[in-house]
């Protein structure tokens, strides 16, 4: 059985204590996916020069955010390292990936998966975005990773389709017109299963100079298409804007 291939929207680092319509669309995803052994997570927030692996047996819980409540800012996620989904990843990527344990595992990735598998019992292996790399190139890393997925290890790719922070308005419950219409280009693009289309998004028009300053939180979606399959069934989840500039929607690719 192939694993899942996902791109989930993490939004706010709240999300992970609290109990919303996006934490109710994550459980939904992990109550109707199978089990993985281990994980492979892409997030946002692991953004280097190069892409990074990590071996570490006992990846420690990233912060990496401030001015939030105690409760978050003390939250753990013990996960087990997995240094074999590192040795596979380096295999089908070649000389170009490194070893870095500088890091741990980020809210990018933590926040989510502790709402998925709370437990933290399925190993993870956390990869970087490579910030030198086209969005073609990024894509291609991705479909040089899809043989995990019959490995029974699921790639994960954690971001936001829209993220600008500067011109977050945190009375707003949906999405500014601009946010709307860049979140449903790409909506469309990949229901369409037209992901040239997403590899070139700066042609969706003037909504595209708004949907973020730089790319790190959308290229791990490039990661997740780049390892679907043309036969996978597209589920989505969350598929909305938050705080006018966030988009929150999530896309499953499943056998």
């Amino acid at each position: 059985m192939m694993m899942p291939t996902i791109f989930l929207g993490h939004g706010s680092p709240m999300n992970a204590i609290e109990d919303n319509e996006f934490t109710k669309g994550w459980r939904e995803i992990s109550n109707t996916i199978p089990r993985p052994d281990s994980i492979l997570a892409i997030s946002a927030h692991w953004f280097t020069e190069g892409t990074r692996v990590q071996t570490e047996m006992a990846p420690k819980t990233i912060h990496d955010f401030y001015g939030f409540p105690k409760k978050l800012i003390e939250a753990e996620y013990p996960v087990p390292g997995a240094p074999n989904v590192a040795e596979r990843a380096i295999e089908l990527l070649g000389n170009d990936v490194l070893i870095d344990n500088s890091w741990g595992v980020d809210h990018g990735a933590w926040s989510v998966l502790g709402i998925m598998y709370p437990y933290a019992d399925i190993p993870v292996c956390q990869m970087s975005v490579n910030q030198n790399l086209s969005p073609k190139a990024i894509f291609e890393i991705g479909a040089k990773l899809k043989p995990l997925r019959d490995e029974n290890i699921m790639i994960i790719g954690s971001g936001n389709i829209v993220h600008n922070l500067s011109l977050v308005d945190f009375s707003m419950s949906g999405g500014y017109d601009w946010a709307d219409e860049f979140d449903q280009s790409i909506y469309s693009a990949i229901q369409a299963r037209d992901f040239d289309r997403i590899i070139d998004y700066k042609k969706t028009g003037d909504c595209a100079k708004y949907a973020f300053s730089t790319p790190e939180h959308f290229n791990p979606l490039l990661y997740v298409l780049g390892a679907s399959d043309e036969k996978d069934k597209l589920s989505v989840y969350n598929h909305s804007r938050t705080m006018g500039s966030l988009s929150m929607t999530s896309y499953v690719f499943s056998e």
